[in-house]
């Protein structure tokens, strides 16, 4: 098996129809299996969608166990060389998928690769940002990344200066659509399901390049994002405080004993006091 595809469902099952119909309308010259994962959504009809989709692997949870949870129950399912993780609200295109696999054969250092992302109306959908280390995160919160977009110091952690337009290294591709190398995963360790929803995949990545591997953007491949279609129905104040807290999460995790400590407490304040600025604002 080639490549294993695992969808993460939670209420969007009619996106999740065509994102698999447009797997049919041009899949992979090669083996290949579909897993979903759904999280005991409300608009899924378990039955209609196994006679619907015969071919599909569907692991029905009884409660919304997280999208770190559900990733990693289609990766101990999943028998591929590669897992395509691929949220249901997007669309692949033509040669998208074989492009992928293609760009992770002739690249073997790679862990992970990420496509170009674009939204409906063609735009590209800026899915490539830096780690979240102190200096960024500080630009962000100092609001020296909007006075200088273009920089590469200032706007390091969005990325704003970005081109999408060539093969890049890179820190973390959105994980909206990533491909992970098997024996990278065996390698690094699955999901940290302590970041249920955001940083999950950063956190992965992060770990990955920890072990020496590398991570890619390819705009060979474009995939269409319709974007937050499952985070929007949980609530833009919840999401803002989730996205935070992960944050933090993934400080305590990864910084707070690998930097000094003057510059992790001024990192941490500025997370937390973002955190309560976007509260109030919502």
């Amino acid at each position: 098996m080639r490549l294993s595809v695992i969808i993460v469902n939670w209420n969007t099952s009619r996106l999740l129809e065509a994102c698999i119909r447009s797997m049919e309308s041009f899949p992979p010259d090669c083996e290949h299996e579909t897993i979903v994962v759904d999280n005991a959504s409300d608009d899924l009809d378990e039955t209609a969608f196994r006679e619907r989709f015969p071919k599909i692997v569907l692991i029905a949870n009884n409660e919304n166990a997280g999208y770190a949870r559900g990733n990693n129950q289609g990766i101990e399912r999943a028998s591929g060389d590669y897992i395509l993780l691929l949220n249901p609200d997007t669309e692949v295109t033509e040669g998208a998928l074989g492009h992928l696999i293609e760009f992770m054969d002739t690249h073997p250092d790679a862990a992970a690769a990420g496509p170009k992302l674009v939204r409906p109306d063609g735009t590209i959908d800026r899915s490539v940002r830096g780690l979240p280390y102190p200096g960024p995160i500080a630009w962000e919160f100092l609001g020296l990344a909007k006075l200088f977009p273009k920089s590469r110091r200032f706007g390091a952690y969005r990325m704003t200066y970005f081109a999408y337009d060539e093969i890049a290294e890179v820190d973390q591709p959105m994980g909206s659509c990533l491909i992970l190398r098997k024996t990278a995963i065996e390698d690094i360790g699955l999901m940290d399901e302590q970041f249920p929803i955001f940083f999950n995949e950063v956190d992965w990545l992060y770990r990955a390049k920890q072990k020496g591997w590398k991570v890619y953007f390819t705009p060979g491949a474009t995939v269409v994002h319709h974007g937050a279609a499952a985070t929007r129905q949980a609530g833009r104040r919840k999401m803002k405080r989730e996205s935070h807290d992960s944050l933090l999460r993934f400080y305590d995790k990864h910084f707070r004993n690998e930097i000094a400590w003057p510059v992790y407490w001024f990192a941490v304040a500025c997370i937390a006091l973002s955190r309560q600025l976007s509260a109030v604002r919502n």
